[in-house]
């Protein structure tokens, strides 16, 4: 019995770890294509209208970066 109930133990503490990781991909892959969308958006505008923000294009992937990673 002892046997069962140290198996079941290590089951769930696996699938446990399982559902972590599956979340935090899940959460990776929703911040990167909130990224690409900042990105895509901000490519989008004119060079003047980057400029009126106080941005150049050079600034898109830092500005999508902070924007979505808060860093």
């Amino acid at each position: 019995m002892a046997y069962a109930n140290i198996t079941e133990h290590l089951g769930h503490g696996l699938t446990a770890r399982i559902r972590t990781a599956l979340d935090a991909y899940k959460a990776a892959r929703t911040q990167r294509a909130e990224y690409r969308r900042t990105v895509d958006e901000l490519s989008n505008l004119s060079d003047r209208e980057l400029t009126d923000l106080g941005l150049g294009r050079y600034d898109i992937p830092e500005v999508a970066r902070r924007h979505v990673y808060g860093h």
